[in-house]
C-alpha cells in the first residue's frame, strides 16, 4: 500500500519551505532585505510561524489522506491555516511594537502562502496520480471476500485510478451469486497468485471465516505478496475511528472523541466560562427585569421555566428557560411538543421562541458547568423516553455536555412535530448530526456554529425546543 508516512512528511516539509519562502519574499517586497536583516526578531516570528503551522495543521487534520478530497475542501483548510498564521503575525507585531512590517507584509504573506500551498497541493496530487497511473507503478490487486466490505473497497479503487491498483478479481467460496468478478474459491488462492501475477492482496473476509486468515497470510508470505486486512468488524466502526496502542495491544476505538482529551476539555470549558460571564453581565442583567415587567402586563407568572433534562454522562440537571407559555397551561412531565400556533404560548413567548431568546437563561447552566455554549441540545426527560425508542445510539450524546446551540440546530433540526413518523425521521436526523459533532469537534467548529446561530437569530430563522 501507499506509504502514507512518507507522503505526510513530504507534504509537511515542502509546506514549511514554502512558508519560509513566502515570509522572506513578502518581507522584502513590503520593505527591503536590508531592513529585514536589521530586525532580528522578525526571524523569531518566522520560527514561531513554522511551529504554529505544524501545530494547527495537526489540530485540523490538514495532512490527512487527501487524494479523495476535492480542491474546495482542501482550499477551506488552507484558508483556515493561513488565517491562524496571519493572526499570529499580527499578535507578534503588536507585542514587539513593530512599525514597518505591518499591514502590507501580512497581506502579502497571507496571499502568497495561500497561492503556494494551493499550488503545491494540486501539483502533488497530479504527480502522485501520474506515478500511480504509470504502468510500471500499477499493482495487481486481488480481493479475498466478495461481501459488502470487499465490494465497497473495489468501488473505492475503481473510482480512484490514482491509487494505482489493477483489480484482478475476487476470491470467495460463495460462487452461487451473479458476481462475474469472482474468479475462484479460496482453495484456488495459491494457483491464482502465480497465474495472475498478484502483487497485493486485500483480505475482506467475514468474521466467521477468520480461521482461514492464517493460511492466507502464510501463502502471501511464501509468494512475497503484500497482504492487507480490512477487519469485518469495521462495519461497527464510524468513519472517525482511532487506532492506538495499549502496551503491546493494538486498540481500535470505534468512535473518535476529541473532547475526551483533557487539554481540549480545558479549552472548551475556559471559553464557556468567559462567554457565559459576559452574557450574564451584559444581557441577562437587563433583559430579565424587562421580561418580568412584560410578564406582569401580559402573562402573570414566574420568569423562568425550570425543567429536568438529560445532561453529560446521562445525568439529569435543572435547565433554565424564560417562560413562554401561560403559567397554568403546561406540564414538565408530559411529552407535549409545542407546535406553530400553539394556544399555550403567550404573546411575549411567541417573540422569545422565534428569536430563541427564551434559551438565554441557560448561560446560568453553562456557568455552573452543566451545559456548554455548543453541544447536542438537552432533551427533557419525557421527550428523551420517546426518542430512545427511535434511535439506539441516543445515549452517546451524553458523552459531552449539552449545548445552548448545536450542529443540528443550525441545520434547521429544531423542535418536534405532531406526526409520529415524520417526527421520528427528524429525530434520527437530528441525532446523526449530534453524533457527527461529537466525533468531529474542534474549537473552530464551535466558533462556526456560534456565528451561524447568531446570524439565524438576526434573521429570525429559529425555533425553541
Amino acid at each position: 500500500m501507499v506509504n502514507k508516512r512518507s507522503t505526510f512528511y513530504f507534504r509537511l516539509f515542502s509546506d514549511l519551505i514554502l512558508l519560509n519562502i513566502s515570509f522572506i519574499v513578502s518581507a522584502i517586497l513590503a520593505q527591503s532585505l536590508k531592513i529585514l536583516l536589521s530586525r532580528e526578531y522578525m526571524f523569531v516570528l518566522m520560527m514561531a510561524l513554522n511551529f504554529v503551522w505544524y501545530f494547527f495543521s495537526n489540530v485540523i487534520n490538514f495532512y490527512e489522506e487527501f487524494t479523495t478530497r476535492n480542491l474546495s475542501y482542501q482550499f477551506i483548510k488552507i484558508i483556515r491555516n493561513v488565517i491562524v498564521q496571519a493572526l499570529t503575525a499580527i499578535l507578534f507585531i503588536f507585542i514587539v511594537k513593530e512599525d514597518l512590517f505591518t499591514r502590507n507584509f501580512i497581506i502579502l504573506y497571507a496571499v502568497m502562502l495561500v497561492f503556494l500551498i494551493s499550488l503545491r497541493t494540486q501539483a502533488l496530487k497530479y504527480i502522485l496520480g501520474w506515478i500511480r497511473g504509470n504502468e510500471k507503478n500499477i499493482r495487481n490487486v486481488l480481493i479475498i471476500g466478495a461481501g459488502e466490505i470487499g465490494k465497497n473497497f473495489y468501488k473505492l479503487i475503481s473510482d480512484h485510478e490514482d491509487f494505482g491498483f489493477n483489480f484482478i478479481g475476487f476470491l470467495d467460496d460463495d460462487i452461487s451469486g451473479t458476481n462475474k468478478d469472482i474468479i475462484g474459491k479460496l482453495t484456488d488462492f495459491d494457483q491464482i497468485l502465480v497465474e495472475k501475477n498478484v502483487e497485493e492482496v486485500i483480505i475482506a473476509l467475514p468474521i466467521y471465516a477468520s480461521n482461514q486468515l492464517d493460511e492466507i497470510i502464510k501463502t502471501c508470505n511464501r509468494h512475497a505478496v503484500r497482504a492487507n486486512i480490512i477487519p469485518d468488524y469495521f462495519r461497527f466502526v464510524s468513519k472517525k475511528f482511532q487506532i492506538s496502542m495499549i502496551g503491546n495491544f493494538p486498540i481500535i476505538t470505534v468512535r473518535n472523541e476529541p473532547l475526551g482529551e483533557f487539554h481540549w476539555k480545558f479549552v472548551k470549558r475556559a471559553f464557556d466560562l468567559i462567554f457565559s460571564i459576559i452574557a450574564i453581565i451584559f444581557i441577562l442583567s437587563w433583559l430579565s427585569p424587562l421580561l418580568i415587567l412584560l410578564n406582569r402586563l401580559f402573562s402573570p407568572g414566574a420568569l423562568f421555566f425550570v425543567q429536568e433534562r438529560i445532561g453529560v454522562n446521562n445525568q439529569t440537571f435543572r435547565c433554565y428557560k424564560y417562560r413562554t407559555m401561560h403559567a397554568d397551561n403546561f406540564s414538565v412531565d408530559k411529552y407535549q411538543p409545542a407546535v406553530e400556533g400553539d394556544i399555550r404560548i403567550t404573546r411575549v413567548g411567541k417573540f422569545l421562541r422565534k428569536s430563541n431568546i427564551d434559551e438565554l437563561p441557560q448561560f446560568i447552566n453553562i456557568l455552573k458547568g452543566e451545559m456548554s455554549i455548543v453541544g447536542p441540545r438537552p432533551h427533557p426527560l419525557a421527550f428523551n423516553e420517546i426518542y430512545e425508542g427511535m434511535v439506539d445510539e441516543i445515549k452517546i450524546r451524553s458523552w459531552v455536555k449539552p449545548g445552548l446551540t448545536g450542529w443540528a440546530q443550525v441545520h434547521g433540526l429544531r423542535g418536534d412535530v405532531n406526526d409520529y413518523e415524520e417526527n421520528k425521521k427528524r429525530t434520527i436526523n437530528r441525532i446523526e448530526y449530534d453524533l457527527w459533532y461529537i466525533e468531529n469537534w474542534s474549537f473552530w467548529l464551535d466558533i462556526q456554529i456560534i456565528l451561524m446561530t447568531a446570524w439565524q437569530m438576526v434573521k429570525g430563522d429559529t425555533k425553541g425546543i
